[in-house]
Formats: C-alpha cells, sequence, structure tokens
C-alpha cells in the first residue's frame, strides 16, 4: 500500500529532525576528544584523567540502550523522545558550567542517559511513520550523523576551543535542542503499546552489565598504554555475560530484547554480518589521525584535513543511495559495495608519507562513498521484512548490536596497532613509515570482508518490497 503525497512529506520531516538529534548526539561522543588538555586545565588535573569524561558518556549509553524499547511502549514514543531530547539539552548546558572533575563525569552520564533514550526511540519513530516505499531514503538520512560526526567531532572541538572556549562545545547544543523539542511535540505523533508487559529486571542487569564491560575493555583498548590485561578481562566477561543474555532471553515470558527478529534473514543479516563492518569502521577514526599524526608526521589541522574527504564522500553518495539501490537491489549492491570498501581499508595499508596527497584524498574519497552505501543498505535492509508489530522489539536489538559493533571498533583499531608492531618486527619492516598503522589496517579491511560472508546467503530479491517500490 502506498502512503499519500502528506505521510510521505511527514516522514520526511521527521526523519530530519531525528537525524538531527543523532547528530547532536554522535558529535558529542567525539568533540571533546581534542578539547581535554583544556579541559584539564581548567579542573586542574591532569588531562589523562579526563579520559573518564570520554567514557563515562559512551558507557552510560551502553548500559541504557537496551531499555529504551521498553521505556518507548510504557510511555509512548513522543513523551520518551522529548524527555531525552531535553534531558541531553539540559545535561549539555551543565557540562559547560562544570568546575570540578567530578561534575562533569557526573553531568556526562546524564548527558549519555538522555542519547541512550533519544537514538533508539528516534529511530522507532521513524520506522513506524515511514511507509516501505520510503524506506531506503529515510534510512539514508539517518545514516549520516553515525558516519559524519565521528570524522567532524574532533577538528569542529579544536576549532571551538582556539578560537572560544571549550565550553562552547556543549552551550552550542542549547538552541539546538530547543527547536528540536519544539519540532518534536509538533511533529511526532503520540505512540505507545495497547498492553505493558512486565520489565525483565535480570535480562537489564545482564544486558547493563554485558555492554558495561564490552565498552570499557574497548576504552582500555584505545587508550594510552593500555593494560592489556585489564582490557582482555573486560571483553571476556563481557562476552561470557552477552552469552548467559542470549540463554536468558530465549526463556523469559516478557525479554527485554526480543530475539524472534533473528528468524528474518533479512534482519539477521545486519545483527551478524553487519556487526562486523561497523566494527571495521569503528576502527577508521581511531587509526587514521594517528596514522596521519604519529605515523606521517602531520599537523592536527593538515590530519584534519585529509580525514575530510572521508566526510566528502559520504556526503555524495547520499543522493546517489535510493537510485542504485533502486536499480540494482539490495544483495548485488551489498556484495559489489563491500568489496569496494575492503579494497579502500586494504589501500590504506599502502599509503605513506611519500604518497601524493591527492591520492591519498581519493583513497579516503572512495572510503566514504562505500561506508556511506554500505551503512544505508544494511540499515535498510534490517527492516525491511521486520512486520510492524514486532519493529519495536528489532530496533531495540538493532540499537544495542549497533553500540556494541561501534565500541568494539576501538578494540579492533588498538588491537591492529599492537598486531601490526608486533608482525613489522617478525618482518624486519620495523624501520617503515607509519608500518603498524598500515597493517592495522589490513586487519581491519580482514574483519570487514568476513562480514560479507553473511550477504551471500541472502535471496536475490531480499528487500525488493523497499528497493522495488
Amino acid at each position: 500500500m502506498h502512503s499519500t503525497p502528506q505521510a510521505q512529506a511527514g516522514s520526511k520531516w521527521i526523519a530530519l529532525l531525528v537525524a538531527g538529534a543523532f547528530f547532536m548526539e554522535n558529535l558529542d561522543g567525539t568533540v571533546i576528544t581534542t578539547a581535554v588538555p583544556d579541559i584539564a586545565r581548567s579542573f586542574g588535573v591532569a588531562p589523562l584523567a579526563l579520559n573518564i569524561g570520554v567514557s563515562a558518556y559512551l558507557l552510560t549509553l551502553g548500559v541504557l540502550i537496551p531499555i529504551s524499547g521498553w521505556v518507548a511502549e510504557r510511555f509512548g514514543a513522543r513523551r520518551v523522545f522529548a524527555a531525552a531530547l531535553a534531558l541531553f539539552t539540559l545535561a549539555s548546558v551543565l557540562c559547560g558550567l562544570a568546575d570540578s572533575l567530578a561534575e562533569f563525569v557526573a553531568l556526562r552520564m546524564l548527558q549519555g542517559a538522555g542519547g541512550a533514550m533519544m537514538v533508539p526511540v528516534g529511530r522507532l519513530v521513524v520506522l513506524n511513520s515511514t511507509p516501505k516505499e520510503k524506506l531506503i531514503s529515510v534510512i539514508a538520512t539517518l545514516t549520516w550523523p553515525a558516519l559524519v560526526a565521528p570524522v567532524l567531532g574532533p577538528p569542529v572541538g579544536g576549532f571551538i576551543t582556539s578560537y572560544a572556549s571549550w565550553r562552547w562545545i556543549f552551550y552550542l547544543n542549547l538552541p539546538l535542542g530547543l527547536v528540536a523539542l519544539l519540532l518534536a511535540w509538533r511533529l511526532i505523533p503520540d505512540q505507545r503499546a495497547t498492553s505493558r508487559r512486565p520489565f525483565d529486571l535480570p535480562g537489564f542487569l545482564l544486558s547493563g552489565g554485558a555492554l558495561l564491560l564490552l565498552t570499557w575493555g574497548a576504552e582500555v583498548c584505545g587508550g594510552q598504554d593500555p593494560d592489556w590485561t585489564e582490557a582482555v578481562a573486560c571483553i571476556a566477561a563481557g562476552a561470557a555475560l552477552l552469552w548467559a543474555l542470549g540463554r536468558h532471553l530465549k526463556r523469559a515470558a516478557h525479554p527485554l530484547i526480543d530475539l524472534a527478529a533473528f528468524a528474518i534473514p533479512t534482519f539477521s543479516i545486519t545483527i551478524i554480518g553487519g556487526s562486523l563492518f561497523r566494527m571495521a569502521i569503528g576502527a577508521v577514526p581511531f587509526l587514521l589521525p594517528l596514522m596521519f599524526q604519529l605515523g606521517f608526521g602531520l599537523d592536527a589541522f593538515h590530519s584534519g584535513l585529509l580525514v575530510i574527504a572521508v566526510f566528502a564522500g559520504n556526503l555524495m553518495m547520499k543522493p546517489a543511495t535510493t537510485p542504485i539501490l533502486r536499480r540494482f537491489g539490495f544483495k548485488p549492491v551489498l556484495l559489489v559495495n563491500g568489496l569496494t570498501n575492503v579494497a579502500s581499508l586494504a589501500a590504506c595499508a599502502l599509503l605513506s608519507p611519500a604518497t601524493p596527497v591527492w591520492l591519498i584524498a581519493a583513497v579516503l574519497f572512495v572510503g566514504g562513498l562505500t561506508r556511506s552505501m554500505q551503512f544505508s543498505a544494511l540499515n535498510t535492509i534490517a527492516f525491511a521484512d521486520v512486520p510492524q508489530p514486532r519493529m519495536a522489539a528489532a530496533n531495540t536489538l538493532f540499537s544495542t548490536a549497533f553500540q556494541v559493533a561501534l565500541g568494539l571498533g576501538i578494540a579492533l583499531g588498538a588491537t591492529g596497532v599492537r598486531l601490526g608492531h608486533w608482525s613489522a618486527r617478525q618482518l624486519g619492516i620495523a624501520d617503515w613509515p607509519a608500518i603498524d598503522y598500515r597493517l592495522a589496517f589490513l586487519l581491519v579491511a580482514l574483519v570487514s570482508l568476513l562480514g560479507l560472508a553473511d550477504a551471500l546467503r541472502l535471496d536475490p530479491a531480499a528487500g525488493a518490497q523497499v528497493s522495488k517500490a
């Protein structure tokens, strides 16, 4: 059934609103990284102590995302999304006013609580208000914040810190949040479940503990001089809790996260293979600046200029996403574009300080193109065959897997650098410029390649109801 023009226009505006909220949330995860020295100076602490401010935000996201579906069903999507926006905006302003590290960390956790509800509930609102034939273009709109914000975050934070004050990183969310809040109350329908299911406390404790440990393990991997014993112990314990969570969810009468959507092939591909792809992509914003600055000897400004080529590729692909998916279908695009993405990641291993700037930019630009397409294709096909009554449960499962994969991407990048350093010594090429990072990109490319195995199992007509609409 095709929707009316009014419904299509409404879903488009809702998607733009939610994408803007996503951008705020994603940007705040990375924007303070370049401001850490100035923030530490304001609080009278060592810069390394500020790592907890970055980690607290991501850890809170990981713990609270699994309950977002239950909260939306209980209190209504519009109320929860608007409340999350208000909480996120208020916490942002208070972060800018913080006078001590303890205050700052507590307020970053409050900000993370808002973000944990804002992102999955916002996506659920869009999925419920979008007709299937418009799903590709709408999901493409929702995809760009996750791709663009990690790239723009560090240079934007550096610019604001250099020419104003680090506090303005948070103050700028106030006007954006207020406008988004007004639009949310006007545009978003008041959706809520007709029946109330009990809260699954054991499921929450298991999922929260698993995501907490996995995210913290990833953060330890990404830090300076990481404690590998702590990192491995956290990730192993997190994986064990995930296994226990899976057993619990299969047996619980009212599970916090419904695993029934796994039986839908087009959904399961984005959880299993798609998570490997997102891990690989999550490693890129971690590896590129390090390779350019520590390996190639570039300053932060010129390193940032090169990384913007990825951002340009993301933007250039967005208008072409829908026509390409409609013309060729999901399976061919996922395989061909996925292989091109693997090649662009592997090509980073061939870069060196002697490589012409235009060639480096071209490799990064192609990588941005392919990642944007793959993100949009995976995120769209995930919900192409999910029936409306199961959309909330599928969205919670998707959001949880998404957060885990992106967090583990940092661990993958850090592990790749350490393995690259060991391999370079074994091969007698340790003196090659940036060789640790270049070899790390080979590992990242391999993980991305493994993620394509799921796409081979797809039916050629998979997702046809949205790609041929």
